[in-house]
């Protein structure tokens, strides 16, 4: 049984966009995925990301995909939505991942911009269009330009929505203003993709967040998001101000490796990177240390 949502909230509120641990030698690590996805919902998230970015999802096969939603699925039963990354730059390939997602318990599916081929926005039409129509599943898309290369434009958005299984938007655009409008146009439910713009994405009518920093955070992220939706915007101010060294520090390389990096400090499943990614240089280490302190996180 899927968790409850609404239309507001079709994947509930906050989110963890969950790395893929890795053994020693470098293969999937079933069991640490589902000690870690069980610890992330223990700590308040509503729904789990697999195999997308943070996922390290473009250097995973497709049978490790399949049986990386299988199992957090399992472990985390109906304590949570689990959205499983299927977006690629080939539109049947998608569609492959989709279906196998399906077929393996998947509550919903996340499908990023294409990138790479820079498909004009007829194209980005067509091949969400095409994974919604793959499944039964809800969609949530994902517009992340500064590594998809092309945006995903508002008149797109509000077509896309028009789509009974598009229900949600990710968005890493970094743009308030295009979000602003997109939000009040396609009646999609609205998720922060970028952590240092989880509060101010709320001003403008987002809903939730699939966070990165939620592998470290998530009461704290559940604590401001209470305040926000309670009225009381000077409490969620100051707990995103107190938050501002993690969100600074988890994104002074890329996301996964520091991320991975923290969550082996605190002895959670984590494991190696799969080249073309590499783990943090002592230096680096030590200013993440020194920046998730900052931000009260205990390792």
């Amino acid at each position: 049984m899927a968790p409850i949502s609404t239309p507001q909230t079709p994947f509930g509120r906050v989110l963890t966009a969950m790395v893929t641990p890795f053994t020693a030698d470098g293969a999937l690590d079933i069991d640490g995925a589902q000690r870690l996805a069980t610890h992330l919902v223990e700590a308040g998230n509503d729904g789990l990301v697999v195999n997308g970015t943070t996922g390290e999802s473009p250097t995973t096969s497709d049978a490790e995909k399949t049986d990386l939603v299988r199992a957090v699925g399992e472990a985390v039963g109906d304590r949570a939505h689990v959205i499983a990354g299927v977006g690629t730059n080939d539109t049947r390939h998608s569609l492959e991942l989709a279906r196998a997602a399906e077929g393996a318990g998947a509550h919903g599916l996340l499908a990023v911009t294409p990138y790479y081929n820079k498909p004009p926005q007829e194209g980005l039409l067509r091949h969400f269009t095409a994974i919604a129509d793959s499944t039964g599943l809800p969609v949530m898309l994902y517009d992340i330009p500064g590594r998809s290369g092309v945006p995903i434009n508002t008149e797109t958005i509000v077509r896309l929505a028009e789509h009974p299984r598009i229900v949600a938007n990710k968005d890493a655009k970094g743009d308030l203003g295009r979000a602003s409008w997109a939000i009040a146009r396609s009646g999609l439910a609205w998720y922060s993709g970028d952590d240092m713009l989880n509060l101010p994405l709320f001003s403008v009518g987002a809903c939730g967040f699939v966070s990165v920093v939620g592998h470290l955070v998530t009461p704290e992220l559940r604590a401001l998001l209470e305040a926000y939706l309670a009225g009381d915007v000077q409490k969620a101010t100051e707990i995103h101000q107190r938050l501002l060294p993690v969100f600074t520090g988890m994104f002074r390389t890329q996301g996964v490796i520091t991320t991975k990096a923290a969550l082996s400090l605190q002895g959670l499943p984590a494991g190696p990177l799969r080249l073309p990614l590499v783990e943090l240089a002592p230096e680096e280490t030590a200013q993440l240390k020194i920046d998730l302190a900052a931000g009260g996180v205990e390792l």
